[in-house]
């Protein structure tokens, strides 16, 4: 079998490819395969937050286009950048075991978001982290795109005093020694997915899709899956900032999730626990919680529509 795998171009996408590759000839080492670098609206457009210019799917829509047309086989992404709905006839067929889901304080003066003297400026693209950040410590934040790397340098810079990472793409590009404090999930509630990545394929592809079956996580991917039902019944997008994070304790799970206006003054939050067995379905539930607490009004403001 050849395989075509759509990636993105920056190093961590190119990191998670190569990751995926190997472990498929690890199952099957007659495979050929190749990567096919696509470069997205998302990498193309750096100067403006991606809330304002159609959010995480312009990350996305280039690499799934490709495989809709047949110029690629299989893509992999990660599954924080994922929208909550796939187009028709491709599918999530398989995500991989998570590494650390923490969003990670990254800072050349000070080693803790405790530390930060009022008005320090924290660096994050993100409406999530900035939301949490506003509610929790008094200071200001700045645009910050750009791939792990850039953002790294920028901080180097001197332009920020700190600055918000996924803690999973830090440690994979083994810049792990960078992060001066992960931030506790109870405390700074994760973006659905973060730190696992997915493969993504045609639907009815069931030749690939019985190979991509044996890479799959179990336990990452009903957490990944309950998660993502959250991030659907909110309206799917980065344009409202919001959190949700799955964990399992044996045949326990806990789930945590919220909502929040941009500024982090308006702040819905859910906590549920329960057996594992009743886990399918309980991020549409905390969702339509949270909703009917008052996040619907900050969704409507912000996507313009109902939920």
């Amino acid at each position: 079998m050849k395989l075509r795998i759509a990636t993105r171009g920056s190093q961590l996408a190119l990191w998670q490819a190569e990751h995926v590759k190997s472990r498929l000839l690890e199952v099957d080492p007659s495979l050929e395969i190749e990567l096919k670098i696509i470069k997205t609206q998302g990498d193309k457009i750096l100067d403006v937050s991606l809330a304002k210019i159609g959010g995480k799917g312009l990350f996305v829509k280039e690499i799934e286009q490709a495989m809709m047309d047949d110029e690629a086989d299989l893509a992999v992404h990660s599954m924080k950048d994922v929208p909550a709905e796939l187009p028709e006839g491709l599918i999530l067929q398989a995500i991989l075991e998570r590494e650390d889901p923490r969003d990670a304080f990254v800072s050349n003066k000070y080693k803790s978001l405790d530390e930060l003297p009022e008005g320090a400026v924290v660096g994050t693209s993100s409406l999530r982290r900035a939301s949490q950040l506003y509610r929790q410590y008094p200071v200001k934040t700045e645009l910050l795109r750009g791939n792990v790397n850039t953002r790294l340098a920028k901080l180097d810079d001197d332009k920020y005093d700190a600055i918000i990472l996924a803690a999973a793409g830090l440690i994979r590009l083994e810049f792990g020694d960078r992060i001066a404090d992960s931030l506790d999930p109870d405390k700074f509630i994760p973006s659905p997915g973060q730190g696992a990545v997915g493969i993504e394929c045609r639907e009815d592809d069931a030749e690939l899709c019985a190979l991509l079956n044996k890479l799959n996580h179990t336990e990452t991917s009903i957490r990944v899956k309950v998660e993502r039902e959250f991030n659907l019944a909110i309206g799917g997008s980065c344009q409202v900032p919001a959190g949700c994070y799955a964990t399992i304790d044996g045949d326990s799970f806990e789930l945590r999730a919220f909502v929040a206006s941009p500024d982090g003054k308006e702040y819905y939050r859910e906590d549920m626990s329960g057996d594992l067995k009743d886990l399918p379905g309980k991020g549409t539930e905390i969702a339509n919680k949270l909703i009917a607490r008052g996040a619907a009004e900050i969704i409507k403001d912000l996507l313009g529509k109902d939920v």
